[in-house]
């Protein structure tokens, strides 16, 4: 690629400027065209400033093949400035202008090189000296030279090298000169395309083995000066040499010169005694204790922070001022208006809103996806565009949150709510149907329970018997049970099940019998669910739970939706309760499912283990489905047996793989699916089946069970499916879950769950709230597993089915 190199510290010196020879001979090493424009002299400091009124002169400077940045090298030849261009067009040739670094990026960019085509990439830097924390980056030279390249809309990134001892060991500059290229070249290619980033700020330590250590993503160290950092002190006469008072601030020298000196051969005098203030001369010398403790004493996390432990820094900027006080936005500044005399006469008002602004609701109750959504909303909206509205103590929890008590009163700006479902102001948002988005439907137990979700199945397949959810789905049996002593009443219409049970019974002792999986249709995280083969195994589980249930029942299911149908912990067992983890209420025996046991199973080479895939499902409006193709395997928590012929002998752990019931752990229980040691056009014909089963699963409800699945214009909602792969590859849907708990992803894999909110934003609020139409909202390519699954920007989700269901 073609790059610009500019810097804040001028042409090569061992004194002032001893790093940019090693990195352009670096970037020119791996086969890039560098074009270099620098200032003439030392100009750090000086933000990204232009000298206005002053005709900007170019030198022609002449770089050596080698440099040695030693300080007693200072002597030696580096290069030849020169005030005329060369004519030998072979001849390398840097432009040294008398501007800032800002203007060097303007004249690079727009006034020399158009011989080599566009510039790809500016680079300012490497600097003399560490420009991390607020303090030192607002004044920084080397970033107002890439602040300036950012603003003519080229990708910049600024580079500044943080020493910690005056010895320029080349060794040492040579390491992190290769080390600052492999970051500049890794930031390009993952350049993001949402304009989310205009500029790279980059701090390197020059430490020993500086290559070898890692590199963070950080913020800016917000820090201050403190009243006793004063940078300007009191001199006699003018100031000395601009390159030796840099390196003196760098090398965190106070200035000698005392304060408070007059001089009558300034004009200064006896003037005291006759004008308000003495006449002095002022010098930048400015004092860092306080900036460097507040380094010290910062959290993990900012930029300071990582080059004091040795790390490389990378902070992500755009190229403007943060935004503030975003709580204000849309309101009014009302201002008084008064007469001449001092009395108010009226009020006046002044609106200070942005074209585009919007209220959001960001609640979601979960500490780990809580950020992470707050996250992904600062990437496409800017700090100006959207106020977050923040929940009174009066609200209940569980109860819906007044929206219409949260907003601005008459405010006709938009509103994006994600909250728990029992949280949601439905009648809110019913009646502001065109501008406010929500993230859940009000109706989806059509698929997210159990007993619905086989009902659904069923009526579609009777009326399509090609459909893929014929292959895809097991049989169910439902029954409802509220006593196990009318079990066989319950069963009364389970012919199949009764057909298979009686025939298991039959089976001579050694032959294979076909398993049975119970299910209570409105339990999660894997409670309730067992095994059997007989009837008499499941008139045990039923004997066994009516045994361990209280005398009497507190609690009543309410069929009602206008409950909170759809967050499932409300009917499920505390975890935190070890004694009753795999036990359900009484509330829970009532609806049953029973479904043939899927065996074998498909299992890793090396790992015998059982596992399951978590496939997001995004839906949007009326009615979109998405699949997020980075999906995850859950693995049991001990090796796979075949089903054993005594039911009590039967090891859950080694059978469920819902990470909610393991107690014997293994590391790489949450595994991504891509990373598993299977061959790649297995795992894609995987996806493809999972697509096609996952859109038709929704169409299904939407049209067959429109009574119980009602997709709202205006919302969308992530769901999780869980596919569990036989041996022969055949993905099977085992059900679908409503507010699915994230924090199954862990730490190491929060990246993924990160960008399935970011991409479910850019196709549902972005466009909903009129910022655009979504980056990609046609059918995405894809869909058959081909390329690198999971990692392409903008091809994460998957368009599986569009239905059409009018307004």
């Amino acid at each position: 690629m073609h790059i610009l190199v500019t810097n804040d510290d001028g042409p090569p010196s061992p004194t002032s400027s001893p790093y940019v020879h090693s990195l352009v001979r670096e970037l020119q090493k791996k086969g890039h065209t560098v074009s270099v424009c620098l200032p003439h002299a030392q100009r750090s400091w000086i933000g990204k400033a232009h000298m206005i009124g002053q005709t900007v002169k170019p030198l022609y400077y002449r770089p050596s093949a080698t440099f040695n940045p030693l300080p007693s090298a200072a002597s030696q030849a580096q290069g030849t400035i020169n005030t005329r261009p060369s004519k030998d067009s072979k001849e390398e040739e840097w432009i040294l202008v008398d501007g800032t670094p800002a203007s060097c990026a303007q004249i690079g960019l727009h006034h020399f090189f158009q011989e080599k085509g566009p510039v790809d990439l500016v680079v300012s830097g490497p600097n003399y000296g560490r420009n991390t924390t607020a303090v030192f980056a607002l004044s920084s030279g080397t970033l107002g030279g890439a602040l300036e390249a950012a603003v003519c809309r080229r990708k910049a990134i600024a580079l500044s090298y943080a020493f910690f001892s005056r010895n320029h060991d080349p060794t040492i500059i040579d390491a992190a000169t290769r080390h600052s290229v492999r970051v500049i070249e890794k930031l390009y290619a993952q350049w993001p395309t949402d304009k989310s980033v205009d500029l790279y700020s980059v701090n390197v330590p020059l430490i020993e083995g500086v290559d070898e250590h890692k590199t963070l993503w950080t913020e800016v160290l917000q820090n201050y000066w403190s009243e006793s950092s004063v940078c300007f002190e009191e001199v006699e006469g003018s100031v000395g040499d601009e390159e030796e008072e840099e390196e003196r601030i760098r090398e965190g020298e106070e200035a000698g010169a005392p304060g408070g000196v007059e001089s009558k051969a300034n004009g200064d005098g006896d003037e005291t005694s006759q004008t308000r203030y003495k006449h002095r001369h002022f010098k930048w010398a400015p004092k860092f204790a306080d900036v460097y403790k507040s380094v010290e004493e910062s959290p993990p996390g900012n930029d300071g922070w990582a080059v004091k432990e040795g790390f490389t820094s990378v902070t992500p900027m755009k190229a403007n001022f943060y935004h503030t006080a975003t709580h204000l936005h849309g309101e009014e500044l009302k201002l008084d208006v008064s007469d001449t005399s001092g009395m108010t006469m009226s009020t006046s008002t002044l609106i200070y809103r942005p074209k585009q602004h919007f209220y959001a609701l960001i609640a979601y109750e979960d500490p780990y996806v809580q950020p992470l959504i707050l996250s992904a909303l600062k990437k496409f909206f800017s700090p100006e565009s959207y106020t977050l509205l923040s929940i009174p103590d009066l609200v209940v929890q569980g109860e819906p949150i007044p929206l219409s008590k949260l907003l601005p009163e008459n405010s006709n700006s938009s509103v994006l709510q994600i909250t728990p479902y029992e949280a949601i102001d439905w009648d809110y948002v019913d009646s502001h149907a065109e501008k406010c988005i929500v993230n859940s439907y009000m109706l989806r137990k059509a698929l997210i329970r159990k007993h619905y979700l086989s009902a659904t199945v069923e009526q579609w397949v009777a009326k399509r018997p090609e459909s893929v959810l014929k292959t895809h789905v097991k049989r169910s049996e439902a029954f409802e049970l509220d006593y196990a002593e009318f079990l066989d009443d319950a069963l009364v219409e389970a012919f199949d099940l009764r057909a298979s049970l009686e025939k298991n019974e039959e089976q001579e002792p050694g032959r294979e019998i076909e398993w049975w999986i119970l299910k209570p249709s409105m339990s999660d995280r894997g409670q309730g669910i067992r095994l059997f083969s007989t009837m008499e195994d499941l008139q045990g589980i039923f004997d066994e739970w009516e045994k361990d249930l209280p005398d009497s029942e507190d609690e009543d299911e309410d069929e009602d939706d206008n409950r909170n149908e759809g967050d499932q912990e409300d009917d499920a067992v505390s975890n935190s309760d070890p004694e009753r983890r795999n036990n359900i209420t009484t509330s829970h025996l009532r609806h049953f499912v029973a479904q043939p046991y899927i065996h074998p199973p498909l299992l890793l080479p090396g790992d015998n283990r059982k596992f399951h895939i978590r496939t997001y499902v995004a839906c949007i409006g009326r009615l979109d489905v998405y699949v997020y193709k980075d999906m995850l395997a859950l693995f049991a928590g001990k090796p796979y047996t075949a089903p054993a012929t005594n039911t009590s002998a039967v090891d859950l752990e080694a059978h469920l793989t819902n990470t909610c019931l393991q107690r014997s752990v293994d590391d790489g229980t949450v595994r991504r699916f891509w990373d598993l040691p299977l061959p790649q056009e297995r795992k894609a014909d995987v996806l493809a089946q999972i697509c096609a089963v996952t859109g038709e699963a929704f169409e299904a409800a939407a049209r067959a069970m429109q009574m119980h699945f009602r997709p709202l214009a205006n919302a969308f909602e992530i769901f999780g499916l869980d596919f569990l792969v036989d041996a022969d590859g055949t993905p099977w849907l085992l059900e679908v879950n409503a507010f699915p708990d994230f924090r199954q992803t862990g730490d190491e894999l929060k990246g993924l769950v990160q960008g399935l909110w970011e991409e479910v934003l850019r196709r549902a609020a972005v466009p909903f709230l009129g910022f655009g139409d979504g980056l990609g909202a046609g059918v995405g390519a894809g869909a058959d597993g081909g390329g690198e699954e999971g990692e392409g920007e903008g091809e994460r989700l998957v368009l599986v089915r569009r239905v059409e269901l009018g307004r």
